[in-house]
């Protein structure tokens, strides 16, 4: 059974950090690109950053560049995401997905990942 599985998320004051943990179980994770989505309360789930199958390429959003760094350990079957300079807007649901499509390049577009992990909370409260 392929299953993805979030932790590391909590309560962080702004400022503060967090490292969120994927692992994954059932497949191995270096034959698929990986992504980390954010659902906010009351909004749609929308891309954070994703990574290809090496840790070639990268990308990030727009508000979350320069302050967050996703990784993978093909090793461990763990894909990260480092959280520096926490902000309340960041506050929500993060989950991350596995994507086998065939690219160099990874998307942020969630309909491109077939499988999601439950999701780990994160607030971002004083």
């Amino acid at each position: 059974q392929l299953q993805l599985v979030e932790s590391g998320g909590g309560l962080v004051q702004p400022g503060g950090s967090l490292r969120l943990s994927c692992a994954a179980s059932g497949f191995n994770l270096d034959a698929y690109n990986m992504g980390w989505f954010h659902q906010a309360p009351g909004k749609e789930r929308e891309g954070v950053s994703c990574i290809n199958r090496n840790g070639g390429f990268r990308n990030y959003g727009n508000s979350v560049r320069g302050r967050f760094t996703i990784s993978r350990d093909n090793a461990k079957n763990t894909v990260y995401l480092q959280m520096n300079n926490l902000k309340a807007e960041d506050t929500g649901v993060y989950y991350c997905a596995s994507s086998d499509r065939p690219t160099f390049t990874c998307s942020q577009e969630k309909h491109n990942y077939g499988t999601w992990g439950q999701g780990t909370q994160v607030t971002v409260s004083s």
